[in-house]
């Protein structure tokens, strides 16, 4: 049999077929341990690509090394979506395939087998509940996105308004949200004289921890002052900052791996080789052994956690609204745009880095470098639309602290207010040729409404006080945010950030392409 028909025979991906896959496609890495004898140590709400390209792939390290085998993490979906992931799972006996793709073009592939169940909690809440109040389960872990917290993005605090969060209050009501689900676990094992757990958010949110305390301690506490008093008390919510880019899963890429890799996976996860997991070690109940899987245990994670939020995560929304109405679709395409990689490059210079801690052991300006290089790598295939997509959990926390933090000290915000005005610009749902723009966020259709009157008041979309607060009162920031809202709508995307920098040598008192 000649090398291309054996990479045409293929297998469907579960525990029986990996026999078949080790034979035929050796290059392959496989999970090399027992997996019936793995125990549920974690359970993860919101898994994603995202989750399955860092902590499970950690986890699934750990197994191999032989140092795992009470840490195998449980899936659970709370959402009408994660029924697409309980499918894709329990077909394939909880493995999926990670495709690492590489700027050279060089593809690896390996499966992971360190998610041992998954559960989606509408068809049995009870089995959620008293899984996560097993005393096995040592922690409970997060992405569930930063809309997932429930709380005000000006103030931080919890916003229990929500019908579900409501429900879930309600005596006697049986848990819908992860709130609810995790409160009533804990509630439990305290009656039970169980150690709680820790809760280990993973989301992109600054002091997501902390924030994560805040929201649940006060959930608990609606539900019952004496089991929020213990939350605070003898729950611990570790910070955590996690880097990889991770795009959305495309028909291509399940091709590629069946192609490639004799492989049919119906959910496999694409990465780039990157990897970073910054984590305070704060495990009142025992962790696995990260650390010797790469995981950066440090007392504070917050100059990391910024370095990351307001380099990179607000830098991928620097190029997003830019590059797609510059008529780009793909983060490398935007990057290698001389005029947007130079724009990046001076957001982070210029504005972002000012507003960092300093970060141990980390060279920033290295890290920048290698930032704009991750964003041109063109294996990834990362999409504008998926950077663009849930812009107002994303703007507020990752770039609108620093625009805040740079006008208490008078630094410049030229390109901070740019990037706003191109969210603005791009939120009225037209791109520059006329055509739809499908806005995907959970406020998409007040965003668009007030958009769309911004020809008439410039300073409708700012004059939102659930996203920017009183940021529209700001004078300094008011004025650089209607230039470059002006400049886009007259004479559009691709012009306004070629003339920012060219105009960055100048100052911020220039005005765009003057």
């Amino acid at each position: 049999m000649t090398q291309q028909n054996q990479k045409t025979k293929t297998s469907p991906l579960s525990q029986s077929a990996l026999a078949k896959v080790a034979a035929s496609h050796p290059e392959v890495e496989l999970p090399g341990y027992d997996r019936a004898s793995v125990r549920a140590g974690i359970v993860h709400f919101g898994v994603g690509g995202f989750h399955r390209a860092h902590q499970a792939v950690v986890v699934d390290e750990l197994l191999k090394e032989g140092s795992g085998q009470e840490w195998g993490i449980v899936g659970v979906g709370v959402l009408p979506g994660d029924v697409a992931m309980r499918d894709a799972l329990s077909a394939q006996d909880g493995l999926y395939t990670l495709v690492r793709k590489h700027p050279d073009g060089r593809v690896d592939a390996r499966v992971i087998g360190s998610i041992i169940d998954y559960l989606f909690a509408p068809d049995d809440p009870e089995r959620v509940i008293e899984l996560l109040a097993d005393p096995g389960v040592r922690i409970v872990s997060l992405t569930i996105t930063e809309g997932g917290y429930s709380f005000d993005q000006v103030t931080g605090a919890f916003d229990s308004s929500t019908p579900a969060i409501q429900a879930d209050l309600a005596p006697g009501a049986v848990p819908q949200t992860v709130f609810g689900l995790v409160l009533e676990a804990l509630a439990r094992r305290r009656e039970r004289g169980i150690a709680p757990f820790t809760i280990m958010s993973c989301d992109n949110i600054q002091g997501n921890g902390d924030k994560a305390r805040t929201v649940f301690s006060a959930f608990a506490s609606l539900r019952d002052p004496e089991i929020g008093r213990w939350v605070i008390d003898q729950v611990a919510f570790p910070n955590s900052m996690v880097d990889r880019i991770t795009p959305v899963t495309t028909d291509e890429d399940r091709r590629l791996v069946e192609h490639e890799f004799g492989i049919t996976d119906r959910w496999p996860v694409v990465a780039e080789p990157f990897f970073q997991w910054v984590l305070e070690d704060r495990f009142p109940g025992g962790r696995p052994p990260y650390d010797t899987a790469g995981v950066q245990l440090v007392e504070d994670v917050e100059p990391y956690e910024l370095m990351k939020l307001r380099l990179l995560n607000a830098s991928h929304q620097g190029m997003a609204y830019f590059g797609y109405l510059s008529g780009h679709r793909y983060a490398h395409e935007a990057t290698a745009d001389p005029a947007i990689g130079s724009f990046l490059r001076d957001y982070m210079d210029q504005e972002a880095t000012p507003t960092l801690r300093p970060v141990p052991g980390v060279d920033l300006d290295a890290y920048k470098t290698t930032l704009i290089e991750r964003f041109a790598n063109p294996a990834i295939r990362d999409t504008l639309a998926r950077l663009c997509a849930e812009s107002s959990d994303r703007i507020p926390k990752w770039l609108l602290p620093v625009i805040r933090e740079q006008l208490r000290a008078g630094g410049d915000i030229r390109r901070s207010a740019a990037i706003v005005a191109s969210w603005a610009r791009y939120a009225e749902g037209v791109d520059e040729q006329g055509e739809p723009i499908y806005v995907v966020d959970r406020d998409a259709d007040e965003l668009v409404r007030i958009a769309r009157t911004q020809r008439e008041n410039p300073i409708a979309f700012i004059a939102n006080r659930k996203y920017f607060g009183d940021l529209a009162e700001d004078d300094r920031f008011r004025e650089v945010y209607l230039e470059a809202l002006e400049s886009l709508i007259e004479r559009g995307a691709a012009a306004t950030v070629r003339a920012l920098v060219e105009d960055g040598s100048r100052g911020e008192n220039a005005r765009i392409g003057d």
